[in-house]
């Protein structure tokens, strides 16, 4: 398979084949590191989507992206999934930015998470297929600018994170209702306390100190970075 022309039969063979849980953990912190962006928490808070209806926000981003994978963008299921990605977008004002940022993260924190945690890492071949799967995305998405090589996009999602990763009351405001709802795929509510300190773990120093949460023991971290290993 070549990256330029079988990018989405690549993409489709790592999310759901050779990496089915690692990518959707991957993408589930990729969503979750956009909440450490003001500009974007705010238009959360905003809508209100992510407090009162926490579980189907989460879904509707979660399906939405997988019947792209899945079904290939230019299927009748697949442009379905983006007119109504744009129809849900189109009644907010969003800077052109943010949007970039949002779709770099779905690129950059799969390739993050399987060279920290994966079995394996990805290819080059195979990185530049996740690179042109989410460009063809992001141009049915109407964004513009968008970098065409992995080192241009890399460069702009760390450039981007360097500037507007900042504390804002609206980004725990989201974040919090989302950490809620992911320990709740393994813990019973009354578990949460024990389990939240473990999912910082997973956070870098820069997105905790934006989302306001303190980091873990240097103890737990090393045994949260063993039993992922293992």
């Amino acid at each position: 398979l070549h990256p330029s022309e079988d990018f989405e039969e690549i993409a489709f063979l790592l999310t759901f084949h050779c990496f089915p849980w690692d990518m959707e953990k991957a993408l589930e912190f990729a969503l979750f590191r956009t909440f450490a962006v003001p500009s974007i928490s705010r238009v959360l808070v905003a809508t209100r989507e992510f407090i009162d209806h926490t579980r189907k926000r989460y879904d509707d981003t979660e399906l939405l992206l997988y019947e792209i994978l899945e079904n290939g963008i230019d299927s009748e299921r697949g442009t379905l999934a983006v007119e109504r990605i744009n129809s849900m977008h189109g009644r907010f004002k969003i800077a052109n930015r943010d949007y970039l940022y949002v779709l770099s993260t779905f690129i950059f924190e799969p390739i993050r998470w399987m060279e920290k945690w994966g079995w394996r890492s990805f290819t080059i071949g195979e990185k530049e297929a996740i690179l042109n799967n989410y460009l063809k995305l992001g141009e049915r998405m109407h964004i513009k600018d968008i970098p065409k090589t992995i080192a241009a996009f890399e460069a702009f999602n760390l450039a981007f994170e360097k500037e507007h990763f900042a504390f804002h009351p609206a980004n725990p405001t989201i974040g919090n209702h989302a950490l809620d709802l992911l320990l709740g795929f393994y813990l019973p509510k009354w578990l949460f306390p024990l389990g939240r300190p473990v999912a910082l773990c997973l956070m870098d120093h820069p997105l905790r100190e934006a989302m306001g949460y303190s980091k873990p023991p240097s103890w737990l971290i090393r045994a949260v970075n063993i039993s992922m290993l293992t």
